[in-house]
């Protein structure tokens, strides 16, 4: 038999793993999705309370953007309701990953906004990355508040919670949810380190054209 949209399951499962392989998860926390190409308002997401580790693409659920399964016997991650609100509101945007990882999450706990420290942050997220207001997980809430800081950018904070990370294919998604990750890091150690010198600001606006420029030369999911 047949299974609807298999490639496109398998990348979604595929790149769950990585995130387990790579500490930016852990157990059944995270979650990632895809847009599906040539479909009207659907994706394709991993499922509720499986650990990203174990994801297989017959595991993988296709939703529409409100985050209602269109196969009966499979549930969609509870975060299905933040993927689906990214993609109504970002028609450019191909992939979504949300991601536990420690320095994120501290820096999600004390709701702060990591300046533009290094060069490729500004180029591949598009500049600060926010913390969104506090919202319950799972709620549209959640989903609207995260829109609220992610703006234009590729990255946001969640209070309280994590981090999500955008792309227009499933790559560049896994690279900014691991660069949202080595910021948080840097940051923190240069807030113990007692000083933080962010880019200059004649940088910060040559280097926001070209994740400009970037982001207009194509919208087309990558896989």
């Amino acid at each position: 038999m047949t299974i609807p949209w298999w490639r496109e399951r398998r990348a979604v499962a595929d790149s769950a793993r990585e995130l387990a392989d790579t500490s930016l998860v852990s157990g059944a926390a995270g979650n990632v999705s895809a847009r599906l190409p040539d479909a009207t308002e659907l994706m394709a997401i991993t499922p509720r309370g499986k650990r990203c580790s174990d994801v297989r693409p017959r595991d993988v659920v296709v939703t529409d953007f409100h985050g209602e399964p269109r196969e009966e016997d499979l549930t969609p991650s509870s975060e299905a309701l933040l993927h689906a609100g990214i993609y109504r509101a970002r028609p450019g945007v191909g992939a979504v990953v949300h991601t536990h990882s420690v320095y994120a999450s501290v820096a999600a706990v004390a709701g702060v906004e990591i300046p533009p420290l290094i060069d490729e942050m500004v180029v591949t997220i598009g500049g600060p990355v926010r913390t969104s207001q506090y919202a319950f997980p799972g709620t549209q809430d959640l989903a609207d508040r995260v829109l609220e800081a992610l703006e234009d950018r590729n990255a946001a904070l969640i209070r309280n919670h994590g981090a999500v990370g955008v792309g227009r294919g499933l790559e560049e998604a896994l690279e900014v949810a691991a660069l949202i990750e080595r910021v948080s890091q840097i940051y923190v150690h240069a807030l113990l380190l007692g000083r933080v010198n962010p880019l200059p600001e004649q940088a910060v606006r040559t280097e926001t054209e070209i994740y400009r420029m970037k982001q207009s030369g194509g919208g087309q999911t990558q896989w």
